[in-house]
């Protein structure tokens, strides 16, 4: 049985391009960046030019406004906890919408434990931000606002520039978690008016291991690691070399093929859409149309996430249910609930999320799939 891998929020595999790209990094040029000599100079140009592709893939102003990150998380607590604390003068309060990622959350928390007041913006139920609650929010007080491009399980997509103006009409920052949207739908940090952003590798198949934090000239931060000063002093420790080389080579070939890759995406997308929301009380989750074009989102009456996802996999086809990141953890979705679900609504969702390997001929297998499952999933639920 063929396996049709529908999970890429949790896990990408590394185009073959990008892996015979950097491959040499691994035995070749395998220097350490910081190293004068002829080796550590040829890894150092690699990590510039890696440099150059992902400032390229979001308009980024200069080569240097990227600096390189362990992945998503450490660059949403460098943005957060560093920006907070390196401008704890002008106030210590930050914002965040209740639909955010764990480790934009988190940070936050950790802050309001250490004197800050956090703020938490709703969202209706579709997933967009409250726009009137965010400027009610906001003071002068305000030091950091996070508010991501699009969201890892419901698949809405942001008004970012809309946000900016509001944000940016108090003189505050604006930090966006782009991590599922780079790569999959056209960002620029200029014109959306974008103070911080986060990027992962892995999410636009490069190697894991590698991320980037966007920084606008002039925003200063204050480093969370500290230790030999690279990336601008701003995230000290050796480079991961081979994760970035691989990483810049994804933003390359992303930026190259969103355009024809995201129309063909949707095309998918669509099709599933239609015919999943056959399924007797099934539902869309999300925006209808705003949404990310390799994201599909569905949650089932009377029936369990975790169920659905099992049940899939012994047809080889890899689905996720609620965020990637907690699922060890039986507790409903906070995004799901977030968007007005009841408890029970939240736990029988299913996040279908699309890549490069999906073929539109995979659509009736997938589809026959999941109307098997729901059938003997609710003939076994005492729901």
């Amino acid at each position: 049985m063929k396996r049709i891998y529908l999970d890429h929020t949790s896990a990408m595999p590394v185009d073959k391009r990008v892996l015979r790209f950097a491959e040499r990094y691994f035995d070749k040029d395998f220097g350490n960046p910081s190293s004068l000599y002829s080796v550590g100079l040829r890894a150092k140009s690699a990590i510039e030019d890696a440099r150059k592709k992902v400032a390229e893939l979001i308009n980024a102003e200069k080569e240097t406004c990227i600096v390189f990150t362990s992945g998503a998380t450490e660059s949403n607590n460098l943005a957060i906890k560093g920006t907070a604390l390196r401008n704890i003068a002008k106030g210590k309060e930050v914002v965040a919408s209740n639909i955010e990622h764990i480790s934009v959350l988190n940070p936050m928390k950790e802050l309001q434990k250490n004197g800050f007041k956090f703020t938490i913006i709703p969202v209706d139920s579709i997933g967009i931000i409250n726009m009137e609650k965010l400027d009610e929010s906001l003071t002068k007080n305000t030091t950091v606002t996070s508010i991501m491009y699009a969201n890892n399980e419901i698949g809405t997509i942001e008004p970012i520039k809309e946000i900016s103006e509001t944000v940016h009409k108090k003189g505050l920052y604006l930090h966006v978690d782009a991590t599922i949207a780079a790569g999959f739908i056209p960002i620029d940090v200029q014109n959306d008016g974008i103070d911080l952003l986060t990027l992962s590798s892995n999410d636009m198949y490069g190697p894991q291991g590698a991320g980037v934090l966007y920084i606008k000239s002039g925003v200063k931060l204050q480093p969370i690691l500290s230790g030999g000063g690279q990336e601008q002093g701003l995230r000290s420790g050796t480079e991961n070399l081979f994760a970035i080389a691989g990483m810049g080579e994804a933003a390359r070939i992303a930026k190259n093929e969103m355009g024809i890759e995201g129309n063909r995406l949707k095309e998918i997308r669509d099709k599933l859409i239609v015919e999943i929301l056959k399924i007797e009380d099934s539902y869309l989750t999300g925006h209808p149309t705003q949404r990310l074009p390799n994201h599909a989102s569905f949650r089932f009456s009377r029936i369990e996430g975790e169920s659905i996802l099992l049940n899939m996999d012994m047809y080889n086809i890899q689905i996720s249910t609620g965020s990637a990141c907690s699922s060890r953890t039986l507790e409903s979705s906070h995004t799901l609930l977030a968007i007005g679900l009841k408890h029970e609504e939240a736990h029988g969702s299913m996040v279908l999320t699309l890549g490069r390997a999906n073929k539109i001929e995979e659509v009736p297998i997938i589809t026959k799939a999941v109307k098997e499952t729901i059938k003997r999933l609710r003939r076994l639920s005492p729901l």
